[in-house]
């Protein structure tokens, strides 16, 4: 296997990854770090594979030990627009882009690469292998399950601090009691479905 630490040594390494792909209702939230060999971080790996609580703890050592960090997003209304992909496409980049200082080479989570001028390459299950992109799964992660949180204080009837706005039997159920809110994706299914019986 590819000892991608060693591939990266010496080089201003950013890692991207992005959260929020899947779900009905929210933005899809990216984040792209550099991190500091000077300063290593102990414990980074998948997010999804850590404890919430740990998420937290590593977040914050990850924002005070980074040389940088930037978190960015595309919008329910661009993903509604762009589709998806090229939403998710488009807050890597704004991400990025939102880096003090330009990155010598990105890495980027899974199997496709926005189209920038930065140098760099995919690397499937990235967030298990690159540290910086381990780094970027965090932050997207700790930052989108807030954001869903706070969303669950206006929206309490569809427990967005549970599922996180991902399709869930308890996520599905409050859609057929209540329809759509704000903050649902309008192109993704059962949503779109919804909103044409409704037009009807």
């Amino acid at each position: 296997m590819k000892s991608y630490a060693l591939s990266y040594e010496g080089v201003l390494l950013a890692g991207v990854d992005e959260v929020g792909r899947g779900p009905l209702a929210g933005d899809v939230v990216t984040a792209a770090v550099i991190l500091d060999p000077s300063r290593p971080i102990s414990g980074l790996a998948d997010s999804k594979k850590l404890s919430e609580i740990r998420r937290q703890a590593l977040s914050e050592e990850i924002k005070e030990k980074a040389l940088y960090w930037h978190i960015a997003r595309a919008s329910v209304e661009e993903i509604d627009t762009h589709n998806i992909l090229q939403a998710t496409m488009i807050a890597m980049a704004r991400a990025v882009e939102g880096l003090a200082v330009a990155p010598e080479y990105v890495a980027v989570d899974g199997n496709r690469m926005p189209k920038w001028q930065y140098t760099g390459e995919t690397v499937i299950k990235g967030d298990a292998l690159v540290p910086a992109i381990s780094a970027a799964s965090i932050l997207a992660k700790v930052c989108r399950d807030s954001e869903m949180c706070q969303f669950d204080e206006l929206y309490p009837e569809y427990g967005f601090s549970a599922h996180k706005g991902y399709g869930t039997k308890q996520h599905r159920a409050a859609l057929e009691r209540h329809g759509p809110c704000a903050i649902h994706r309008r192109s993704f299914e059962p949503v779109k479905s919804m909103l044409a019986d409704t037009s009807r």
